[in-house]
C-alpha cells in the first residue's frame, strides 16, 4: 500500500499551546481549545477565518460536543465546565466542579463524565447541571475516559499508571490493573468494541482484550516520548497516534502495523509536541494540534496496488 501525505492548511491565531480539538455538527466545522483560554470555531473550507466562541480565564485541556443538544462543553481548568451555545456565542450554564485541571470530558445519555487532576471522575447530569456522583479511585490525576456503551462500561486512565473500568449505570469498579510504566494519557475503544487501546507517557501503545477481562493483547513501543492521543479514521481501518516527540504516526487497525510517519523533516510537520488529533469525515482530512500554537490539516491518501 502506498500512502500519500499532503499538508493542506495551517490554522493560526491561538496565542498558546493548542490542547484539544472537537468535532461539530457539520463535518467541515471543528472547535479548538488552548492554553490562552480561547475556544475557536474553524471551517476547513476557509482555514484563514477563525471565529472566537468564548474566552475563558484559564487553559482549556478538554472539550466535548453534545450533538443532541448542539452544545459545546468546555473544561475550564481550576473552575469546572462551561456550557456554550456556540452558534450564538453565549454561555448557557456553568458548574464549579474542581480546583484542579479538567483533563477529559465524555458523555453517555444524560451523563457527562469529567476527569480531573485530583484523581476524581465527576458524573454530571448535563441537562440539569447537577452532580450525580463523584468517583475517587486514585490520588493521582484522571487523564482520559473511554466509553463502551454496548458493554455498559467506561474506562479511565490515571497518572498512577492504572486503568480502571467502571459500570456505566452504577459507577461501580469492575476492573483495575497497572497498564503502563507511567501516566495513561489516552484511551480509545476499537471501533469493533473488542479492544481498549491505551497510550502513555512511557511512549507505549497497548491493546487490551475486553472479552477476556482486559488482558494484554498487544504492546508496541510507538513513539520516542509520551504518546498523547489516539484517533481512529472514519472508516475504522486506520488510526493515528501523536506524541511529545513531535510526530504523528499512521497505523493499520487490524494488524497494529505502522504505515507512515508524519513529521517536520518529511512533511513540514509540527516543531513541538503534538497534543491532539481529529480525523474528520470532511474529505477524510486529519487535524493535529500542537504546542507550536497551530493546527495542521492533513490529506491522507491510501492507494492499494493493482
Amino acid at each position: 500500500m502506498s500512502i500519500q501525505i499532503t499538508r493542506r492548511h495551517s490554522f493560526t491565531g491561538h496565542r498558546d499551546s493548542v490542547y484539544t480539538l472537537q468535532k461539530s455538527v457539520d463535518d467541515n466545522l471543528f472547535f479548538s481549545g488552548s492554553g490562552d483560554g480561547m475556544v475557536v470555531l474553524w471551517d476547513m473550507n476557509h482555514p484563514d477565518k477563525g471565529d472566537l466562541i468564548a474566552k475563558l480565564p484559564n487553559s482549556i485541556y478538554a472539550m466535548h460536543y453534545l450533538r443532541e443538544r448542539d452544545i459545546l462543553v468546555a473544561g475550564h481548568n481550576y473552575e469546572g465546565i462551561h456550557m456554550l451555545d456556540w452558534k450564538n456565542k453565549t454561555e448557557v450554564g456553568s458548574l464549579q466542579l474542581t480546583k484542579a485541571a479538567v483533563f477529559d470530558l465524555q458523555s453517555w445519555g444524560d451523563k457527562l463524565f469529567v476527569a480531573t487532576g485530583d484523581g476524581t471522575v465527576i458524573v454530571v447530569d448535563h441537562g440539569r447541571l447537577s452532580i450525580l456522583d463523584t468517583i475517587k479511585a486514585s490520588e493521582k490525576s484522571a487523564r482520559a475516559i473511554a466509553i463502551h456503551s454496548e458493554r455498559g462500561e467506561f474506562a479511565v486512565g490515571y497518572s498512577d499508571h492504572y486503568i480502571r473500568v467502571f459500570d456505566l449505570d452504577s459507577h461501580q469498579l469492575k476492573y483495575e490493573y497497572q497498564a503502563h510504566m507511567n501516566s495513561v494519557f489516552t484511551l480509545r475503544y476499537s471501533p469493533d468494541g473488542n479492544f481498549l487501546m491505551s497510550g502513555s507517557r512511557d511512549a507505549r501503545l497497548r491493546a487490551w482484550d475486553v472479552n477476556t477481562s482486559y488482558t494484554l493483547a498487544a504492546e508496541i513501543v510507538a513513539h520516542m516520548y509520551a504518546l498523547n492521543h489516539i484517533e481512529f479514521s472514519p472508516d475504522s481501518k486506520h488510526f493515528v497516534t501523536c506524541s511529545l516527540d513531535k510526530s504523528i504516526k499512521v497505523w493499520d487497525t487490524a494488524e497494529l502495523r505502522l504505515l507512515k510517519v508524519i513529521d517536520k523533516a518529511r512533511h513540514a510537520g509540527h516543531g513541538t509536541s503534538v497534543n491532539k488529533l481529529l480525523w474528520t469525515a470532511h474529505q477524510n482530512q486529519l487535524l493535529s494540534a500542537s504546542d507550536d500554537r497551530t493546527i495542521s490539516c492533513w490529506k491522507i491518501n491510501f492507494e492499494t496496488p493493482l
